[in-house]
């Protein structure tokens, strides 16, 4: 199936024919996984819903016990007022989840949480559309993820997520961000690394937030920042460092398969191995692992944004490469249990 025809700009194309060159077994199939962050969309040219989303996992022949569901614009509805129009992407996701629920399509809970989108923008007016979404999402609804990603290098940039420059500091953003503590709601960040220490402050100005990084803090290796990956690892794991001393935030580590890593995987002529994933992504992971402690990291996927660049099975396989000489204690809170606590999903279990 091919992508949308936006995405060739956004993200790495789908390539199913390119995917079936290598299939990997599972490493230790009966470890729990829950994956925190997939997405699913109907854009034109590229479908990934619940029937796409259980294929990867079959395939891929790891235990997943449950998922966690990320906004990305879909299903928003088409009338109604604009500050409510995302609710119907909660709607759409809770009926996926319900689906998931009876048991028909198998034992995983997909969608046990869903993570919205309200335009926090709007200051503390942004309650309604809070509460909308928590009424929409049938006991499923968990948090808000608001796109902060700039760079003056607007190739990097989704137009479909364009924001200003410094929004994580604006007195009006900072009023809507401010609503979501008193409802129980959590924040994805998700934004590049030159902008982590923008989070930082916020999460210092806000500790009663919880917080997650996503993707490890969007490392670049693309445009403006292409070779120059030992000088931006630096700026990068000091930022991470400085952001771990913030304890209501945790990071989701995955998201290294993204057109603006420019890891390059997709120009091998197959794909990569588990192995090879697994050396690439090693400084990352340790540094996220050591910074942070396993109780606030959590492995995702990414899926289907990363699957221009391996396949489901792959990726968790890596995951499990890299934690071969971690304690028992600490694998299940980097694959299920760091998720489990953050997303609340024993909530409704």
């Amino acid at each position: 199936m091919t992508t949308a025809p936006h995405a060739p700009v956004n993200y790495l194309p789908v390539r199913p024919d390119w995917l079936a060159r290598r299939h990997e077994a599972a490493l230790e199939p009966e470890l729990p996984i829950v994956d925190p962050h997939h997405h699913l969309w109907d854009r034109p040219g590229w479908r990934y819903l619940l029937d796409e989303l259980l294929a990867d996992i079959r395939e891929s022949g790891h235990t997943i016990a449950a998922t966690v569901f990320m906004q990305c614009l879909a299903m928003h509805r088409a009338y109604g007022p604009e500050a409510l129009r995302p609710v119907g992407e909660t709607e759409f996701v809770n009926g996926v989840a319900a689906m998931a629920a009876s048991g028909i399509y198998g034992p995983a809970r997909i969608c046990a949480g869903i993570v919205g989108r309200a335009d926090l923008r709007l200051g503390a007016p942004v309650e309604e559309v809070l509460i909308a979404h928590i009424h929409a999402g049938g006991g499923r609804f968990r948090g808000i993820r608001y796109i902060t990603t700039w760079d003056a290098d607007a190739t990097l940039m989704n137009p479909l997520a364009a924001v200003p420059a410094g929004l994580l500091a604006d007195a009006t953003f900072r009023a809507g961000f401010a609503r979501l503590a008193p409802l129980d709601l959590s924040f994805d960040a998700w934004l590049f690394h030159t902008q982590i220490d923008e989070l930082t402050d916020l999460a210092r100005a806000f500790p009663q937030t919880r917080i997650c990084l996503n993707h490890v803090g969007g490392v670049l290796g693309i445009g403006a920042y292409a070779g120059q990956r030992d000088d931006i690892f630096a700026h990068w794991s000091r930022s991470i460092r400085a952001l771990a001393g913030c304890p209501n935030v945790l990071v989701k580590v995955g998201g290294l398969g993204m057109r603006i890593n420019g890891f390059g995987f997709e120009k091998a002529d197959d794909p990569p191995t588990s192995e090879t994933l697994a050396t690439t992504w090693k400084p990352y992971v340790e540094t996220c692992i050591d910074a942070f402690g396993a109780e606030r990291c959590m492995f995702e996927s990414n899926f289907p944004v990363d699957k221009g660049s391996y396949s489901y099975g792959a990726g968790w396989n890596a995951f499990k490469r890299l934690t071969h000489g971690a304690s028992p204690a600490e694998r299940t809170a980097l694959f299920s249990a760091t998720a489990t606590r953050f997303y609340r999903l024993d909530a409704d279990a």
